[in-house]
């Protein structure tokens, strides 16, 4: 299922060049550099996916999504990004998706297929191999889908207990104009954390928004934590 358009320039929310790369870099967790190269690739390196907008740079949210899929595997010791590329453009041919990581099918048809070959990645290690399905399982249960594509993504927020996360923060291109808000309500992260480094507190923050502390917490996080 294709995504239905919206008005905008004809082409849909999930594709609209809405993240500079510092701000998508921020979200995913990754440092800016290392986002860069895998959208825009160089000399010797090829990009691992394609921008929304390459001059000047910037991401949409389907590419938040396959930047933040990949940034599971790159977590993971002895991974080379760019056979993952190699990889994964194996994995889009069999499933017949050019983007494969955007598409539902790759949380099982497409996981199963690359972990398959993952041992060209990881020198035949079984033991990298559960750890790569491990970071795959773990990260792509962080997405929603809605027909057979990702329509929303709960980031990591916290440095430790990936697998036991809350889901508190939610990235909806089609709400809060794709920015990062508290889940189920319509607040920005960023306005928290923006009235929180003004000086009011965790706690003055949870009562006046209406609720809890945690997730101003979390909402802080997602806007002060950068690669991990």
């Amino acid at each position: 299922m294709e995504p239905k358009l919206d008005i905008y320039d004809g082409r849909a929310p999930e594709e609209l060049p809405a993240y500079p790369v510092p701000r998508a870099a921020r979200i995913v967790r990754l440092f800016s550099s290392t986002l860069r190269l895998w959208a825009s690739g160089d000399g010797q390196h090829k990009a691992l996916f394609k921008p929304a907008e390459r001059a000047p740079l910037a991401l949409s949210f389907s590419n938040l999504i396959e930047a933040f899929v990949l940034a599971s595997m790159r977590r993971v010791h002895g991974v080379s990004m760019q056979r993952v590329g190699k990889a994964l453009r194996f994995v889009g041919d069999k499933l017949g998706y050019v983007r494969p990581l955007i598409h539902a099918s790759f949380r099982t048809d497409g996981a199963n297929l690359f972990v398959q070959h993952a041992d060209r990645l990881l020198n035949g290690s079984a033991e990298g191999q559960a750890v790569l399905r491990e970071a795959l399982d773990a990260s792509l249960a962080r997405i929603d889908w809605e027909g057979n594509l990702a329509a929303r993504l709960y980031p990591w927020v916290r440095s430790a207990g990936l697998g036991s996360q809350p889901k508190t923060i939610v990235v909806d291109p089609r709400r809060g104009f794709g920015q990062p808000v508290i889940a189920g309500t319509g607040i920005e992260a960023r306005i928290v954390t923006e009235r929180y480094r003004a000086g009011e507190s965790v706690v003055l923050l949870a009562k006046d928004f209406g609720v809890g502390v945690e997730q101003i917490e979390d909402a802080i996080r997602c806007e002060t934590r950068e690669a991990a």
